[in-house]
This record gives structure tokens, sequence and C-alpha cells, in this order.
């Protein structure tokens, strides 16, 4: 699979202090070490979850509960749900979210790997992803990347 034109399309939304040098890393590390990705895997699955929470109420600001304690931003499904709740108008995205959910199901010990709670929780080690998962990754990351907020 040629990826030029989804790091093109990545870096084109990507925020360009934050997260841009970063992009840029990849794909050179990435054409130049072709079995990186279970490297870069685990940053990519970050950028996702950065995209998706650009498009929701809790970027960029501390979430405060009502006795004015900081609390845990949302992750993995729960912060889909946010993202779909929040942008219910735009029906392109919200179904764009739900098909990302399948990176962030619930993980079991036997489970391939492939999803953001083995990255958490280690039931899969990053040695055992492939190729294809970190390029449809990038795919998907690519598809997603006109929606951010940054």
């Amino acid at each position: 699979m040629e990826l030029e034109n989804e790091f093109k399309e990545i870096m084109e939304y990507a925020h360009f202090w934050n997260w841009l040098p970063d992009w840029d890393l990849v794909k050179k590390i990435y054409i130049e070490f072709p079995d990186s990705y279970s490297v870069l895997l685990p940053f990519a699955y970050s950028y996702l979850e950065e995209v998706i929470r650009s498009t929701t109420s809790e970027y960029g600001r501390e979430v405060i509960n009502e006795k004015g304690n900081e609390i845990n931003r949302k992750t993995g499904i729960d912060l889909i749900n946010l993202a779909i709740h929040q942008n219910r108008e735009k029906n392109e995205y919200v179904s764009f979210l739900k098909e990302l959910k399948k990176y962030f199901i619930k993980s079991k010990s036997d489970d391939e790997g492939n999803n953001r709670n083995s990255v958490s929780h280690g039931y899969m080690h990053p040695r055992f992803w492939n190729k294809e998962t970190f390029e449809r990754l990038i795919c998907d990351i690519a598809t997603i990347s006109k929606y951010a907020r940054f």
C-alpha cells in the first residue's frame, strides 16, 4: 500500500507546532524502515484520539467536575461517544466515528492486539502487530484529519 497521499493528508491538517514535525518524522522513518510500524503505531493511536478530542468540548482545557476537581478526560469508546454526541449534525463525520470504534474495542487475553485497549493494557505486544494494521490506521487517520479542529 502506498501511503504518500495519506501522510500528505494527515500533515495538511495536523497542528503546525504540536503534531506536524512528528508526522514528518514518522513519514521519514516509515519510508526508510518499513518494519518500524510497531514503534509508530502507539504514536498513531495517540494522534487518532487527539484528532477526535479536538472535535469535542474536552479539547484544550482542563475538565473540572462540579466540586472544582480536575477529572480524567474521556478516552477510547467514551471519547468517540462524546464526539458523536457533540457532532451529531455532521452525518459523514459521525458515521466515520462509528467505524473507528473498531480501534477501541475491549481487549481480551486472546485478541489480535489491533486496538488501542490492547496497547493500554498490554495484552498483545506490539511486535505482533503487522504492516497492514499500521497502514489501515494511517488511512483512517487521513480520512478523519479534515475534521480536526486544531
